[in-house]
């Protein structure tokens, strides 16, 4: 598996892929810097999740066309880009420019995302569910470097913060470029147009498996952001530091890629849709931790929680999608996808952050909860039903 691609796949992943810890902790706290209205905290990461809704399904048919490694390209340097913006708008105090900085981040972010698919693309059949596993299970280290990286740059610009930590992006841009450049990935071929002419209605129609995968993907993403985006304000607000919060989401988001390590094997023994089901399962437990109280535990234990229970969900949903598509549709069933992928996002981000303003964080992660469980008990159904056919889990 470990095949020359493979290897800067997860190099060059691994080094992109630190910047969305650090925006996971920007984006809430340099929108409440710069916001005019304590109703647009969120909207700078709400943007950079829009972005995602505009440009998913172009970049994967611009890979479709002309390869995985200008679209990587393309995302490091729209992620420097908007590092760049970012600092200019914290100089000058503009909120608007902050917001365009994110929509780039949300481009960046994006081509990195396909990473997932162009490991698979990188090793031979058998090891491709353990390639998107373990191309996942890389971010831990980006996990680790991140909110390190925050804490250590945030204040690095004297009484303007965050101005550092944006510039460490730019950084980050800079040397996660040099991994992709030695790419050698299969050239453009036609498949690239075919996926043009694709019908993604048809393929939707013939394929229950391509619907269920994109419905799972799009419901794991939901209830993770709806919790993890209010989540560095909900502990701000309790009075908890900056440092705390950061340490919050690296547990988070190292819970999100370590499982990566088996998640692929237990896909294997036990089903995609099994493995999603008790993944949302893990995702209500921890909203009902997060309800329980607002100690510092329960937030380390309920965002944990959340980042195994969404590495479960996305894990299983992708290797459903890639299994279930064939090539020539690959693009645009997968730029589909991930087009609502960001849509779902992007509306729970806005969503957590109009709730945690108007109806406090304790209601909202009850309400959390509730749908959690909601999703759960379908899916529970769905894998059952399937069991009793003889259907494909």
């Amino acid at each position: 598996m470990l095949t020359r691609n493979f290897v800067f796949i997860l190099i060059g992943n691994v080094i992109l892929g630190s910047a969305m810890p650090m925006l996971i902790i920007l984006g809430g706290l340099a929108g409440a810097f710069l916001a005019p209205q304590e109703w647009f905290v969120t909207v700078p990461p709400s943007v950079q999740m829009l972005a995602g809704i505009l440009v998913a399904s172009p970049i994967s048919l611009f890979m479709g066309r002309f390869g995985r490694r200008a679209g990587f390209l393309l995302g490091a340097l729209t992620l420097g880009a908007g590092g760049f913006l970012a600092v200019v708008s914290l100089l000058y105090h503009s909120f608007v420019l902050l917001c365009v900085a994110h929509f780039l981040f949300g481009v960046a972010l994006v081509c990195i995302n396909y990473f997932r698919f162009a490991a698979a693309e990188a090793v031979v059949e058998k090891y491709r569910p353990q390639a998107i596993s373990f191309t996942l299970a890389s971010g831990l280290v980006a996990a680790i470097i991140g909110p390190e990286l925050f804490s250590i740059s945030k204040d690095a610009y004297g009484p303007i913060p965050f101005t550092g930590a944006y510039l460490a992006i730019c950084g980050l841009a800079l040397v996660g470029a040099l991994p992709i450049l030695p790419l050698k990935l299969s050239t453009p071929n036609s498949a690239g147009r075919k996926a043009k002419r694709a019908n993604l209605f048809s393929v939707l129609k013939d394929s229950a498996e391509v619907r269920a995968a994109i419905a799972i993907g799009a419901l794991s993403q939901a209830m993770m952001v709806l919790l993890m985006t209010p989540t560095p304000l909900a502990m701000i607000w309790c009075g908890f530091a900056e440092t705390q919060a950061a340490d919050v989401i690296r547990w988070h988001v190292i819970a999100m890629f370590a499982p990566g390590f088996f998640t692929g094997t237990v896909i294997s023994r036990i089903g995609a849709l099994q493995t999603a089901t008790i993944g949302m399962f893990l995702m209500a437990v921890s909203a009902g931790m997060a309800a329980l109280s607002l100690d510092l535990v329960n937030f380390y234990v309920a965002l944990i929680l959340l980042g195994v229970g969404w590495n479960f969900g996305f894990v299983s949903a992708t290797h459903m999608l890639q299994a279930a598509v064939s090539d020539e549709n690959k693009p645009v069933v997968q730029g589909a996808n991930d087009t609502l992928l960001a849509i779902s996002a992007s509306s729970a981000s806005l969503i957590s952050g109009i709730a945690f303003v108007g109806i406090g964080w304790q209601w909202l992660v009850l309400v959390s909860a509730a749908v959690a469980l909601v999703v759960f008990a379908g899916m529970s159904v769905m894998g059952l039903k399937r069991q009793l056919v003889g259907g494909r889990t």
